[in-house]
């Protein structure tokens, strides 16, 4: 098993930036891929952005040229910088990580299935 602790969440003015950070603990491997989804409300949790073993990262066409993600091996930490917010960004931002079972990653990366491991979620509110 693998848990994953979300923080840095918060109220934020239109233009600004947020870091969040996603810890993981547990079972963590080399070859997990991670991955930050957000939901808001009445709306289906959506892909924002993920990066895989290698470092390759992906992205919504949402969030290009705003939203970055980096990964610190040696603290198995997931960060997800974000610049230049709008209030559309406004949800709950939840961490995922995939598992043991092998995914096709390069083809699955934005699918709430491909990931087994979820972190609670924490709230971005962005003002306009």
């Amino acid at each position: 098993q693998v848990q994953l602790v979300e923080s840095g969440g918060g109220l934020v003015q239109a233009g600004g930036s947020l870091r969040l950070s996603c810890a993981a603990s547990g079972r963590t491997s080399s070859s997990t891929a991670m991955g930050w989804f957000r939901q808001a409300p009445g709306k289906e949790r959506e892909f924002v952005i993920s990066i895989n073993w290698t470092g390759r990262t992906y992205d919504a066409n949402s969030v290009k040229g705003r939203f970055t993600i980096s990964r610190d091996n040696a603290k198995n930490t997931v960060y997800l910088q974000m610049n230049s917010l709008k209030p559309e960004d406004t949800a709950v931002y939840f961490c995922a990580a995939t598992g043991p079972r092998p995914v096709d990653y390069s083809t699955t990366y934005y699918k709430v299935g491909a990931y087994d491991y979820w972190g609670q979620g924490t709230q971005v509110t962005v003002s306009s």
